[in-house]
């Protein structure tokens, strides 16, 4: 930042932790008005504390809605630095290590919405910034396609099942490839491959003496595709996450005895406390695992559009039992054997399951147990993240206000839609989204703190230097006066950056990133380069220095973001000059200053990102 001392500004980097923040776009005016770089205290912070009802940011067969205390997250302070609670522990993998990380198999009953886009992008950015660093991992996300709400959603659209999970599979391709979704396997449970996978699987468990025949009656929850405990229910029977009164249904089915393996369950996460992230969902599975385990039924008598259970070609498989080695059989290479060990040797268990909360049970407790009986390794770790509202309300139709990512994705471009649920969503927290903030933070830090500072840079460089660098980066920080300290300012918040993405803080690490540009930012005012050029040899050669150590700072920015906004980095980096195949080899190494030498050429400077504009009729 720049203070005026004595008639005569002054530039330091706000290189603190939490008191560094970004600028709103009406202060950075009222800054370059006064000359001076005054960052006020803005970033994420918890909203005040109110009851509201969240939609939930997921996944499985239910997809309604869930009354949760607190409202969505604001950006009015900084992110938490905490690299535990909320965020819980991450499973850091290894350097050179292989495994797998998955978001949720979305269920097909309608087309993709938000809650479904975003644990994608949050996972995407996750991989991304492991491939940068070392790491090898794979990519799983996929849909769930069968199940008795799939095939009443497909009757109600006038389809065959199958015609109508095309379709939606289709949607959510779609989607993945709009928000530049870098996806290694996709999962498709309707394949006969999984069809093998599970029925394998199935007999297993089966020869574990863990599948037996029963009759049950009970109420039914086909949102939830589940039977329910009347003491989990709200008056007249309702289901209270999607306020449906439930069936009573009797039939008669198989089910797994889940009861057996409670205290196995306990004794596994209590040598393993980082199985479950954040701890409030560990506690929350505790909790259920301490009340006693209820046995579930893994067929249906009734439903037809599912596998058929292997040793009883009268009944399907339970859709969660169905679903949830999805995460396996989709390991599977070409030409590899259709088994249970072939995939496994592919890259399970996984490291790591980004689920929402709301099917945190299927996850956390139904699949730990199936796999202990089918006698195969356990995720590392699932992660339950939060549920989203809009201007601090409820999303549905009645209120007119769902929010579509197709339609997001097509109004403002998958730059501002992945930076904004990063920058200011915290992960593993409920949050909140409404136009204004999402035009005002993209705005702020991706059009004026990062594009803005690049582009003027380089017209500058193209007024006075005919586009080409005039002095190496390296030599110019030692040079020009304040280069030494926005380097070093660089260095420790990449590092920073680094650590955070490690611990899935991805707004702390978005924050981290876009510092460096407010201190690049204020470097260059408080350096005036403009003038310098103006003032004979010996200016216009500390002019030169200074725009090569503002044009390193912002490939470094750049370099550093690469996981949240691959495109916008990939933009900046043709903006530098640097050939495609010098963006496709990034890696975290790149953040390091020095790539740019003396006499490196820029093409001719165009805006890598435009202010974003309200539409007349807000998404």
């Amino acid at each position: 930042m720049a203070f005026v001392v004595g008639g005569r500004m002054v530039w330091k980097p706000h290189v603190g932790g939490r008191g560094s923040a970004w600028l709103g776009t009406r202060d950075m005016h009222l800054a370059a008005a006064r000359h001076t770089y005054r960052p006020r205290l803005v970033g994420l912070a918890r909203a005040r504390s109110r009851s509201v009802v969240l939609v939930r940011m997921s996944t499985g067969p239910s997809q309604a809605v869930v009354p949760v205390p607190n409202g969505g997250a604001s950006h009015s302070h900084a992110p938490s630095s905490s690299r535990a609670g909320r965020h819980g522990v991450a499973n850091v993998p290894e350097p050179g290590t292989k495994f797998a990380i998955t978001t949720p198999l979305y269920y097909v009953n309608a087309a993709p919405h938000m809650g479904s886009a975003y644990p994608t992008i949050a996972v995407d950015v996750l991989t991304r910034f492991y491939r940068m660093t070392d790491r090898d991992p794979v990519f799983v996300t996929g849909c769930d396609e069968h199940g008795e709400k799939i095939a009443q959603a497909a009757h109600k659209m006038g389809r065959e099942p199958q015609e109508h999970v095309e379709i939606i599979a289709a949607q959510f391709l779609s989607l993945w490839d709009k928000l530049d979704i870098k996806y290694d396997r996709f999962a498709r449970t309707t394949s006969s491959d999984h069809a093998k996978i599970v029925s394998e699987f199935m007999e297993r468990v089966w020869d574990n003496g863990d599948i037996y025949k029963s009759v049950y009656e009970g109420l039914y929850c086909t949102g939830c595709e589940e039977y329910k405990d009347p003491k989990e229910l709200n008056t007249g029977n309702v289901c209270p996450l999607h306020q449906a009164e439930c069936e009573m249904r009797k039939e008669e089915n198989y089910f797994f005895a889940l009861s057996k393996y409670g205290d196995a369950l306990l004794e596994f996460l209590e040598q393993n406390p980082n199985f479950i992230v954040p701890e409030e969902r560990r506690n929350e599975v505790l909790g259920w695992i301490k009340s006693g385990l209820r046995d579930f039924s893994v067929s249906r008598a009734n439903n037809p559009w599912g596998i058929r259970v292997p040793r009883d070609e009268k009944q399907t498989i339970y859709v969660w039992f169905d679903a949830l080695l999805g995460y396996v059989s989709s390991l599977r290479e070409e030409g590899d054997e259709v088994s249970l060990d072939a995939c496994v040797k592919r890259g399970w268990p996984a490291n790591l399951h980004v689920i929402g909360k709301d099917i945190l049970r299927f996850h956390a407790v139904y699949w730990p147990a199936m796999l202990m009986s089918a006698g195969l390794p356990l995720p590392a770790q699932v992660f339950g993240h939060g549920f989203l509202t809009k201007d601090g309300l409820k999303m549905g139709k009645s209120l007119g206000n769902t929010l579509d990512p197709t339609e997001l994705v097509d109004t403002y471009g998958a730059t501002a839609v992945r930076y904004f649920f990063m920058r200011a969503v915290e992960f593993g927290q409920d949050g909140d989204f409404s136009n204004s903030r999402f035009i005002d933070v993209v705005n702020s830090e991706l059009a004026n703190s990062i594009g803005n500072l690049l582009n003027r840079s380089l017209n500058l460089l193209r007024k006075n230097c005919d586009s080409v660098i005039p002095a190496d980066s390296q030599a110019a920080a030692d040079a020009v006066e304040g280069g030494d300290t926005l380097r070093q300012a660089a260095q420790l918040r990449a590092a920073e950056a680094r650590a955070s993405f490690d611990q899935r803080n991805f707004p702390e690490a978005c924050f981290k990133i876009v510092s460096i540009a407010h201190d690049t930012n204020g470097f260059i005012d408080a350096a005036a380069p403009w003038k310098k050029f103006k003032e004979g040899e010996e200016g216009k050669t500390e002019a030169g220095q200074t725009l090569a150590v503002v044009l390193e700072a912002t490939r470094i920015v750049a370099t550093a973001l690469n996981p949240v906004v691959p495109s916008l980095t990939k933009d900046i980096y043709a903006a530098l000059g640097f050939d495609e195949s010098v963006y496709a080899n990034l890696t975290w190494k790149d953040t390091e200053w020095g790539m740019l030498k003396q006499g490196h050429a820029f093409p001719t400077p165009k805006p890598v990102f435009m202010r974003l504009e309200a539409p007349q009729t807000a998404v």
